[in-house]
């Protein structure tokens, strides 16, 4: 299978809320718009918010945003009265990470890689 795009596709309760919190809260810029739906830029991936949901979000998704400045965000997102789930702490696993939900109650990880996280490490040398 050679794969050349993707995306993940949310069905929201209410489709013209979730638009808003994802492009005016988070501040996601806008790839394309369809009738019923809009398609996020999401780092090198997408989300597309469209359609119309009853059930809600599983518990089992997750939306997983890296940022760089965890702190600064989570005080942007505190500002702008968004749900926090968990406050951001260092993980066990190395990362910086705090928990945040949309309108519809999707659980949004917001990560930080610190800089000497080995993930960030070149280890072509080594």
């Amino acid at each position: 299978m050679e794969v050349l795009n993707s995306r993940m596709i949310l069905r929201p309760a209410d489709h013209n809320r979730s638009v808003r919190f994802y492009r005016d809260v988070l501040g996601l810029a806008v790839c394309r718009e369809f009738p019923g739906g809009t398609v996020f830029f999401l780092g090198q991936g997408y989300l597309e918010v469209s359609g119309r949901g009853d059930q809600g979000p599983s518990p089992d998704q997750v939306l997983w945003l890296q940022v760089r400045d965890l702190r600064a965000t989570f005080d942007e997102l505190r500002d702008q009265a968004v749900t926090v789930l968990a406050e951001p702490e260092h993980k066990p696993w190395g990362l910086h990470e705090g928990w945040i939900a949309d309108p519809d109650g999707m659980r949004i990880v917001i990560v930080e890689v610190p800089a000497d996280h080995p993930i960030r490490r070149d280890t072509r040398g080594d």
